[in-house]
Formats: structure tokens, C-alpha cells, sequence
């Protein structure tokens, strides 16, 4: 592509976009020809008239031309109404201000601008009757692939069932040996489940336009795989780049993703944000790829904290919630909106750094909380209350957790750090860090070679030449 086209690909775009505007409501559009309009399109104006006189026009027809005035008034106004609708529908609309407009009301248009172009210009015949003979072949070839793994998993349910009713001691191996081939049944079930729609175009149209159901193995499998491309690595990029491990875990592998937004605006991993921005709490979009609902705790913790008597660096928690409930199909979590009774343990506190410091690495971990049971929130406000000395590990061990998610972001001093430190009560904003000189240890090297055998005087020519020579500067001759 030209780098004329790149410049007329927006232009076109909004010609065609009020070219639709225009087709779907020719009646709104304004002819600039002075010509009569048609006759088969209907006209919301009215024809000019000349101004009514006492002697042209009685004074009992003013009343009727004042109210058809009207009523063709509010037929337009309610026309545009319905257009503004029709350009809000989700699945049909192609304009800028109302994609923007339906993200920030939480429901963002379906699929791509193109699929929707496409829907509004068509016929709306349902995806699974396209009149193409290839792709109804095609079709009924996976639906007897699907039948066949129906079949199995129908199957391989009678297994399970048989081997849940058969006594332990008619079992070889006992119970263990029975609980290991149950789970394994379950979860070969699981992967036939997957197996059985992994091809279906249905299903995967479903799930780029955002509408699968989470609940489901084929759904959980399709966003896993997605997951696993370019978003995992990176976050294992900037767990290795930043020292996350072994700075604050000895070890750790995400197996969920972790989206950071702060004031809708999605927080790419590692960025370094403006004081203004993380002056709220963030929420997070937490997806995970197992099945049920869980507990889980959210860490948010300072690890570059400058501490000037020990010239080193502390921690410092900057929020810490617990039992919060996720699943699935309940990815949001917003920190700003747990149950300060049973579940918020420590607030949010604004990140910040003092002037002349490093950049502080604010890291977000979610971690999973054993099946069934529940944290004691009182506890953990007597222990973190302090925020100064949090211990990630120490935090995991204690109440055995296991970290399942992160995210990460940075921030540096700026000149909107001094008032969030100060609207949130922190103080220290008039701090600054200056690096200290560290002299070297060694003897300063003596000339030697050419330049020590050319300080005599004979050689005062040369010493332009030279750079070390001993009390003559390099300006002098």
C-alpha cells in the first residue's frame, strides 16, 4: 500500500460511511439542485410558500399551516432519533463516535467494523445458510465428526458411571488406583467436549465476537490459545526484564491473564504511568481457564521502595483484598468496588516516587485461595496495616496460596506526584534523592611510554601531542 492510499484510506472511509447514512434515510439528505424532487421519495419539507396575507390567505387556515408545520417538525426530529438508534445497534454499527460511545457504556460492538459493514449492507441471512455448496459440504462433514464424538463421550460418561458405583475393595489398587481413573476419564471427557466443536464455524464465530459463554470447555480452550500467544509472552518477558522473580518470588509461571485498566484505559505490561492516573484503583479483567468459582486474594505491592539509612530498597503493600470470588464468565474485578467488611484488608494507596529515585515497579498478583476456605480479613489488617515491610512470599506461605496471575506497571516522580502525594496524605513529597560520588580506590596511573619520556623540557613541541603531562595544562605551549 502507497503511502497515498494510507492517507485516503480514512477519507474514504467517511464517504462511505455517510454514503449508508444517506442510503438508509434519503429523505434527511439535502439536494443541492434546485431541481423538483421525485416522486416516489417522500419529502419531510415543505414546498415554499409565500407569506400569507389578510387579502391571499383567510385567517382560519393560519392555524392548520402553524400545526402541519409542526407535525412535519417532529417527523424529522423523530427520523433522526431512529437513526441515531439504528447507529448505536452493536451489531450493525460502522461509526467512530458510536463504537467509542458503546465501549464506554460496557457494551462494545460485535466482531470487526468490516463484519459490520457486511451485516448492514445485507440480506441478514443467518451464518449457517450461506447459499455455498462447499461450505454446506463442508458443514455436514463436521457434523458427523460431531456425532462420532458424541458418541465417545456418551461413552466414556457410562465408564465413569459404572466405576463411581463398583466398591473400593472391587477395585485393584484400592481407592487411590479408583480416583486416578476417574480423573482421568474426566479428563479425557473434557478434551472430547473440546474435540467435538474445535472445527464448527459457529462457534468459532462466536467467540471472536466476544459472545461465547465461558462456562464452556471449547470457549475456555479458544481463549487459553489466544492467551498463550503474544499476550504470555510478554508478561514472561517483563517478569524476566524487570526481576520479578527472584526480587519478590522465588518462582513463579502465570496460568491466568491479568488485564490492568485505570480510568478505562488499558495499562500495557511495564508501563510507566502518570501519578494522575493510578491516583484511583485500578480494575482488573481476570480470565481463567478452569472451570468453577474460587476465592482469590489481590496484592498490589511496591517492591523499590528507597530506604537511606540501609542504602538499599524495601516494600511497601499497596492494596491487599481477599475472598473475592471469581470465575469464568465473571472475569471483571474492580478494586475499588470489594466489601470493605469482608473482604478489603488494606486500601488503595496512590503509587508514588520522591524525586531523583528510580522508577518503582508496582506489581499486581492474583493469587488463588484453597478450595472452601476463607481468609480472616481482621487478621490480615493487624498484620499489613503497616503497608512498610510486605512480604509476597511470606503473605503465600502463611495462608497457602498459590499465585495464578500478574500484571505490572511503573512510576516515576513527575510534576503531579507532589499533589497525589498530598491528597492522599503522604508525606515526603519534598525529598529528593541525589546519587553520591564514590571516589575510586586506586593510585592515579603514572606516565609512561612516549609521554614519560618526552616531559623534558626539549620536548615542549610535542606536548600538545601528549594528554598526561604533569603540571602543564592541554591548553598551554
Amino acid at each position: 500500500m502507497t503511502s497515498c492510499q494510507r492517507v485516503a484510506r480514512p477519507l474514504v472511509q467517511s464517504l462511505r460511511q455517510e454514503c449508508l447514512v444517506i442510503r438508509s434515510a434519503p429523505h434527511l439528505s439535502r439536494s443541492f439542485s434546485r431541481s423538483a424532487p421525485r416522486h416516489d421519495e417522500d419529502s419531510t419539507t415543505v414546498p415554499p410558500t409565500t407569506p400569507p396575507t389578510s387579502e391571499s390567505k383567510p385567517a382560519e387556515q393560519q392555524p392548520q399551516m402553524a400545526s402541519s408545520t409542526n407535525a412535519n417538525t417532529t417527523q424529522v426530529e423523530a427520523e433522526k432519533v431512529r437513526m441515531k438508534q439504528r447507529l448505536m445497534d452493536r451489531e450493525t454499527t460502522t461509526a467512530p463516535w458510536a463504537e467509542r460511545k458503546l465501549v464506554r457504556m460496557g457494551t462494545p460492538p460485535v466482531g470487526s467494523r468490516r463484519r459490520r459493514a457486511a451485516l448492514r449492507t445485507s440480506d441478514n441471512v443467518p451464518f449457517e445458510q450461506l447459499p455455498y455448496q462447499c461450505f454446506q459440504e463442508a458443514r455436514k462433514v463436521l457434523q458427523e465428526d460431531r456425532q462420532q464424538k458424541i458418541q465417545q463421550i456418551a461413552k466414556e460418561l457410562a465408564k465413569i458411571k459404572r466405576l463411581e458405583d463398583r466398591p473400593v475393595d472391587q477395585v485393584p489398587g484400592g481407592e487411590r488406583k479408583k480416583n486416578l481413573r476417574l480423573a482421568s476419564l474426566r479428563k479425557h471427557v473434557e478434551e472430547l467436549k473440546i474435540l467435538a466443536d474445535v472445527n464448527d464455524p459457529v462457534v468459532k464465530r462466536k467467540f471472536e465476537d466476544g459472545l461465547g459463554d465461558m462456562n464452556k470447555p471449547i470457549y475456555r480452550w479458544y481463549a487459553e490459545r489466544k492467551w498463550r500467544g503474544l499476550p504470555y509472552r510478554m508478561i514472561t518477558q517483563r517478569i524476566q526484564q524487570l526481576n520479578i522473580v527472584p526480587d519478590v518470588l522465588p518462582k513463579f509461571e502465570p496460568v491466568a491473564e491479568v488485564e490492568l485498566y485505570f480510568r478505562r484505559i488499558k495499562v500495557t505490561p511495564g508501563a510507566i504511568l502518570d501519578s494522575r492516573i493510578s491516583e484511583v484503583p485500578p480494575r482488573l479483567r481476570v480470565q481463567v481457564f478452569n472451570p468453577g468459582e474460587r476465592l482469590v486474594s489481590v496484592v498490589v505491592m511496591d517492591s523499590d521502595v528507597p530506604n537511606a539509612e540501609t542504602d538499599s530498597f524495601d516494600r511497601r503493600c499497596h492494596y491487599l483484598a481477599a475472598n473475592v470470588p471469581l470465575s469464568p464468565n465473571k472475569p471483571s474485578l474492580p478494586l475499588g468496588q470489594v466489601n470493605k467488611e469482608s473482604q478489603l484488608a488494606v486500601p488503595w494507596l496512590p503509587a508514588f516516587s520522591q524525586k531523583g529515585a528510580p522508577y518503582h515497579r508496582l506489581s499486581v498478583f492474583v493469587l488463588e485461595q484453597k478450595p472452601g476456605e476463607t481468609i480472616d480479613i481482621a487478621k490480615l489488617r493487624d498484620l499489613y496495616a503497616a503497608r512498610d515491610g510486605f512480604s509476597l512470599k511470606s503473605y503465600r506461605d502463611k495462608f497457602g496460596l498459590t499465585p495464578v496471575g500478574f500484571n505490572i506497571f511503573r512510576t516515576v516522580w513527575d510534576e503531579s506526584t507532589a499533589g497525589v502525594m498530598e491528597r492522599a496524605g503522604v508525606p515526603g513529597a519534598d525529598v529528593e534523592f541525589k546519587f553520591k560520588r564514590v571516589y575510586s580506590m586506586k593510585e592515579d596511573k603514572k606516565p609512561r611510554g612516549w609521554e614519560a619520556k618526552r616531559q623534558k623540557p626539549k620536548y615542549r613541541g610535542l606536548w600538545k601531542y601528549s594528554k598526561r603531562i604533569h603540571g602543564i595544562s592541554r591548553g598551554r605551549r
